[in-house]
């Protein structure tokens, strides 16, 4: 855990996205792009990017509205790839019109009258960064079922998903789609023992051929504590027994560092139904492999001061 973290606070304009939970971020060649979420007028399927190398120094928000082609529906707790300078998002859940139903949407709830439905999807939807243009790629093979607060993570030209809330349950299933041809590999059955049923997890790549899933909430909406490895080359989960009983994490965000470091940072440390909820602004660092001799160098010559400002749990 990192306690003291050099950090600033920027002052962002232009058209800012409505504050909302459950949006989809991500960072691709230097813009910040913000996709769906709720807010309090409903499900948004609406686009915004923020650069955040402008020359001039400002940060202002874009909101993109002269786009092409079809975007999703509108949804939150939905998963993003970025891949050839495309945003490729999957899942969610959200409302759809009675006209838009599909094979790709499991019902949750409905409103007659206004025939609109609320539910879960599992259709893949692609934005162009070049072009923005919007398009539905025809999928092959059998998709995961339609799901929500699932995570995901990219190796080379696959995009992995792990668990979520599919209807009224959690899942611990593995899928990976290949971005380039669009065919679904179906449920991945690894060997051995895996992870619990979970959703608000992450899932982060460290190399070319490793997952590493932490926290989430359980079938039981117990906060979860616990890491996990997936190996490609093996097929294999490795429950990671060293990390630290007291601190669970759910709906938190992950990112890779330098040298197989995976920064956590934010969520929640209880139930989100909870009228208590603990929301976190700490940072966890966990090392996924060891460290380079060039790295401890670097941590030797920073002094003591720089490795107290650094504690990671390893």
């Amino acid at each position: 855990m990192v306690k003291d973290i050099a950090g600033k606070i920027h002052l962002t304009d232009g058209n800012l996205p409505p504050s909302m939970s459950g949006s989809c971020g991500a960072c691709l060649n230097g813009m910040l792009y913000i996709f769906g979420g709720y807010h309090d007028k409903g499900y948004s399927n609406q686009l915004y990017f923020l650069d955040l190398h402008s020359r001039s120094g400002k940060l202002t928000w874009n909101h993109i509205k002269s786009y092409k082609g079809q975007p999703p529906t509108p949804r939150d707790k939905l998963s993003c790839w970025m891949y050839k300078n495309r945003l490729i998002f999957f899942g969610g859940y959200g409302c759809r019109k009675h006209s838009e139903l599909r094979d790709s949407f499991d019902v949750h709830d409905a409103s007659w009258e206004e025939q609109l439905f609320w539910g879960w999807n599992n259709d893949v939807h692609v934005f162009d960064t070049d072009t923005w243009t919007w398009m539905q790629p025809f999928v092959k093979n059998i998709p995961p079922q339609p799901r929500a607060a699932h995570s995901c993570a990219l190796l080379g030209n696959r995009g992995y998903v792990f668990g979520g809330r599919v209807l009224q349950t959690r899942v611990n299933d593995l899928h990976f789609i290949n971005l380039d041809t669009w065919t679904w590999s179906g449920e991945i059955h690894v060997n051995g023992e895996k992870p619990r049923c979970r959703s608000w997890h992450s899932l982060t790549p460290v190399g070319d051929e490793q997952l590493f899933l932490f926290g989430g909430l359980s079938e039981e909406s117990e906060p979860l504590s616990d890491g996990w490895s997936y190996s490609v080359a093996h097929n294999t989960w490795k429950q990671i027994r060293h990390l630290p009983k007291d601190k669970p994490r759910l709906w938190h965000t992950a990112c890779p560092g330098k040298e197989y470091e995976i920064l956590v940072f934010g969520g929640s440390k209880d139930d989100l139904l909870s009228h208590d909820t603990g929301h976190c602004n700490e940072l966890l660092i966990f090392q996924a492999q060891p460290y380079s001799l060039l790295r401890w160098t670097e941590f030797c010559v920073g002094g003591p001061s720089d490795r107290e400002r650094r504690r990671s749990v390893e």
